[in-house]
């Protein structure tokens, strides 16, 4: 059974997973106001991640025999000033989301949940890998003379949907 500090403090994780995917549809809709589809296309990968991330939170909670608190998702920006600029605040956020993650990890040390410390190791990992794609983009973009080759190469990013167990949990 999931203690109760625990399932409370995944409950609000899971809320800025959501708010993640909100922030990339936003920026998604932003570089298709701009004309950047391939960008675009990007960000929508990202906002299938994100999704899949908040459902491996709710799937754990549930599996721990715990109840997912659903709260508010906040409204994100609607513009930015330049793709660089997106792409700053991308990296910025996940490094917040990092922060989180970790916060999560001291938790559960502290409760003393050694399966809950090895199932947030695939989140640290996840994170790792979050803010150096975004840092790799941001560096494209710096050296980018033409944004549309760029963007053509963003637009060949795909989604791979997590793989589930017989019971529906994600692996």
């Amino acid at each position: 059974m999931i203690k109760e500090r625990l399932q409370e403090t995944i409950s609000r994780q899971i809320n800025r997973e959501l708010y993640s995917g909100y922030l990339y549809l936003s920026m998604a809709q932003y570089f298709n106001s701009i004309n950047l589809k391939g960008f675009s296309n990007w960000m929508k990968v990202q906002v299938g991640e994100e999704k899949s991330h908040a459902m491996k939170f709710y799937n754990y909670v549930y599996k721990r025999g715990g109840i997912v608190i659903l709260g508010k998702i906040e409204a994100p920006p609607t513009k930015w000033k330049s793709p660089l600029d997106a792409f700053m605040h991308t990296l910025e956020h996940e490094q917040k989301v990092t922060k989180l993650i970790h916060d999560l990890v001291r938790l559960a040390k502290s409760e003393d949940d050694k399966e809950a410390v090895d199932f947030l190791d695939w989140y640290v990992k996840e994170q790792q890998e979050e803010e150096e794609s975004a840092a790799k983009v941001i560096a494209k973009i710096k050296k980018a003379k033409d944004l549309a080759l760029l963007d053509k190469e963003m637009a060949r990013r795909v989604f791979k949907p997590p793989k589930y167990d017989a019971r529906g949990i994600i692996l």
